[in-house]
């Protein structure tokens, strides 16, 4: 009996012979073969190669690439073999559609590496900006953009899928127009200190440990949340304040200054001669200078006052630090009174 191998090829099976049934199996077998070649053979090559170099994008490419899982690599095995025989339409657009799906799913995936690269980078860069500060560094603002991202890519995900599987989309996205409007009335103040709190975190008028002041308040920053930040008042209390606020009032930095400038007036007693009189700005003079944290700048006789002649001493006290610089301003008002004594200068109110 001779085995008829061509009478088996031609023999049809559901619209099919068997020789396009083998046809087909073999461009499946010879995807899977060279789609695995590039998942395990060159994509590991790639790794080892760039794990050798200093930056770090061509690792983050490769892990982007890598986050597409076999399903997919098997789907599109399938979707490429089943062009060499004849199926059913809709088997063939259901195939089609899983792979969008998949793909989709995939390549968010990779793009959401992407973001957590990104959000990494800015918390480890936060964290040596703050490295000197006290306390913990804190990351909820960026976590959160990293969040609201992830959520928007998502969405247009979702968007793209339904468009791409032939759907009318401008209902659903004018809906969720409609809907986000709401939502965003319904929040107004809350998502206000939530944006409120981005400008705070990138444009950095204050970070936490500074000294700020504002409206009738002043005190040193505790914590910057999302919605309020933390101040903590002179006289010990922790005082809560909406970022939405903050960023509208008007703020003084004192951690940002170098220098604080320091003016008074002091009453001299009417009858003082004017050679004791002209000796006063060489007697402060002296005084500033013997000060290491003190910059003398200017001393004038400005006025006849009710009850004395009055004169404006202007200096810096060069640090930032305010009980500092009232410790430089009790030794000098210490030594002008001595002076002045030793001096037969008499002091008296304006």
């Amino acid at each position: 009996m001779v085995f008829d191998i061509s009478g088996i090829l031609t023999y049809t099976i559901a619209n099919n012979s068997v020789k396009d049934y083998l046809i087909s199996l073999i461009i499946f077998i010879a995807s899977i073969v060279v789609l695995r070649i590039f998942k395990y053979i060159i994509l590991k090559k790639l790794k080892e190669i760039f794990a050798r170099t200093i930056t770090e994008y061509d690792d983050l490419l490769v892990k982007v690439i890598d986050a597409f899982g076999w399903t997919f690599y098997i789907l599109i095995s399938v979707y490429i073999a089943f062009h060499f025989i004849v199926i059913p339409d809709s088997l063939r657009t259901f195939l089609l559609y899983l792979i969008i799906v998949l793909g989709t799913y995939y390549a968010i995936k990779g793009v959401q590496t992407l973001i957590d690269y990104g959000t990494h980078k800015m918390i480890v860069k936060k964290q040596e900006e703050d490295s000197d500060e006290e306390g913990g560094t804190d990351t909820s603002v960026i976590d959160l953009l990293g969040r609201l991202l992830k959520i928007f890519l998502w969405i247009m995900a979702v968007i793209l899928i339904l468009s791409n599987l032939g759907y009318n989309v401008s209902t659903l996205v004018a809906g969720l127009g409609i809907g986000g409007l709401a939502i965003a009335i319904a929040l107004q103040n809350i998502l206000s200190d939530i944006f409120a709190s981005f400008s705070i975190y990138f444009d950095k008028p204050f970070q936490e440990g500074d000294f700020i002041t504002f409206a009738d308040e002043s005190g040193t920053v505790k914590r910057i949340g999302l919605k309020s930040t933390r101040i903590q008042t002179l006289h010990g209390e922790e005082l809560i304040v909406s970022n939405k606020q903050l960023i509208e009032s008007k703020v003084h930095n004192y951690k940002r200054m170098e220098m604080r400038r320091v003016v008074f007036n002091l009453g001299i007693g009417y009858g003082t001669p004017n050679e004791k009189l002209e000796k006063i700005p060489v007697i402060i003079k002296k005084i500033m200078d013997n000060i290491k944290m003190a910059k003398f700048d200017r001393v004038h006789f400005v006025k006849f006052g009710d009850f004395s002649l009055v004169f404006e001493i202007v200096y810096y006290v060069k640090t930032r630090n305010y009980d500092k610089h009232m410790d430089i301003r009790h030794v000098i008002n210490l030594a002008i009174n001595e002076q002045f004594t030793k001096e037969g200068i008499e002091i008296r109110r304006n």
